[in-house]
């Protein structure tokens, strides 16, 4: 998993509440296991028309915003089904953190395991951001995880609160596999020490 440690980009301002998982990549998608892809479908029926042309209105269809690595949201972000592939479509479309006042729970685990940090702020703070994303092209934030601020495009600072494990699996790139890896050597030496004392249960015991 890429590592997590400042992020600085265009903010895309999407208001709407309960933005759901099938709103971020519809059904019809999830075919697929891997992860690469999927950012093409991200907002799949708010994107493209029927006839497969872009929607001119939708936000990250026009510029600067289709170059958008933050979104700022509504309440309630990514509700419904536990799809950890809508965290897959917004990291490979390039959105790397979401800011809004709530996340669905399963929605926000699904993130940190995936490179995708979520960001929890008071709903009259989110809309004075989504107010500042609205210059477009000036509408630079930057997302600091170490300090755990987001710096809005006026240089004014926003602390948000981050559990510290999660935190430190974004800054470090951890992800499940990543942390077991992190204890190879205590696995191959328990392993090590199982053949010797059992090694009627082992598969090489023969």
């Amino acid at each position: 998993m890429k590592p997590f440690k400042e992020l600085t980009g265009i903010a895309a301002p999407m208001d709407l509440i309960n933005i759901d998982t099938d709103m971020i990549i519809p059904k019809q998608f999830l075919k697929t296991i891997q992860r690469a892809g999927l950012g093409k479908n991200l907002f799949d029926e708010m994107r493209y028309k029927e006839d497969g042309s872009e929607n001119p209105d939708f936000i990250l269809n026009k510029e600067p915003y289709r170059h958008a690595t933050i979104l700022i949201a509504g309440d309630n972000f990514g509700c419904g089904s536990s799809r950890e592939h809508a965290p897959w479509a917004l990291e490979d479309f390039g959105i790397r953190c979401v800011i809004a006042p709530s996340f669905a729970d399963i929605f926000h685990g699904n993130c940190f395991k995936n490179g995708v940090l979520p960001i929890r702020l008071p709903e009259e703070t989110v809309k004075e951001l989504m107010d500042k994303a609205d210059r477009g092209q000036n509408a630079m934030f930057t997302v600091d995880l170490e300090r755990q601020v987001v710096v809005d495009p006026d240089g004014k600072e926003i602390a948000f609160d981050v559990d510290p494990f999660r935190k430190h699996c974004l800054l470090n790139g951890l992800d499940d596999i990543g942390l077991t890896l992190q204890k190879g050597g205590e696995i191959d030496g328990y392993e090590a020490e199982r053949r010797n004392s059992q090694p009627w249960v082992t598969p090489d015991a023969a």
